[in-house]
């Protein structure tokens, strides 16, 4: 019996001293956790850089609309081609994107469509709320709105379904007080700008 004993006591003396599977098992155990982080910063970093591609393309649609004092159907659909370009590398598939001419009620200090062109279009005459500190009397907006469905590559840190990403963006028409839309035909003047 005591030389059963001491050879327990040895079996588990070297059981202890002995650190042969101990990197596999650590590794067993902190791997999982590293993907997960590696995954995640991965689709993290992905979707920061496609929302910054989001608020840009409202911000070109808004700005190159504003720089014109009319535009017709021709010109909005470069611009909503223009879009595509812009989200390269990632899938130009679910983007919304529409632009809005809005006009500033002097009375009310509410916005309200004059003219909206794109994939959501608003109708015209309807109201849209914007930042208070836009709501300049009798003045015109720009608005350019869009929506990105972010489908991440790896669905187990963020939803499957993916992530809606929107933004929207205002611009001062530049040339004139308003854009017209549509263009006049060729050898007449533009129209006054003038509120629904």
């Amino acid at each position: 019996m005591l030389k059963l004993w001491y050879r327990a006591r040895l079996s588990v003396r070297d059981l202890i001293a002995d650190r042969r599977g101990l990197a596999a098992i650590e590794f067993a155990m902190i791997v999982p956790i590293m993907l997960v982080m590696f995954f995640g910063t991965v689709e993290l970093s992905s979707g920061v850089a496609v929302d910054r591609k989001v608020t840009l393309v409202a911000r070109t649609l808004s700005d190159l609309t504003s720089q014109s004092s009319s535009v017709a159907d021709a010109d909005l659909n470069n611009f909503f081609t223009i879009k595509n370009a812009m989200l390269t590398p990632y899938p130009p598939g679910p983007v919304q994107a529409t632009i809005t001419e809005l006009y500033v009620d002097p009375i009310t200090l509410k916005a309200r469509v004059q003219w909206s062109k794109g994939s959501a279009a608003r109708s015209k005459d309807s109201i849209v709320g914007i930042p208070t500190a836009l709501a300049i009397a009798n003045s015109y907006l720009i608005m350019g709105e869009v929506s990105y469905l972010y489908l991440p590559t790896v669905g187990y840190v963020m939803s499957k379904s993916g992530i809606n990403l929107t933004s929207t963006a205002y611009t001062r028409p530049r040339q004139n007080p308003c854009v017209i839309y549509p263009t006049p035909p060729a050898g007449t003047s533009l129209p006054p700008c003038a509120p629904v």
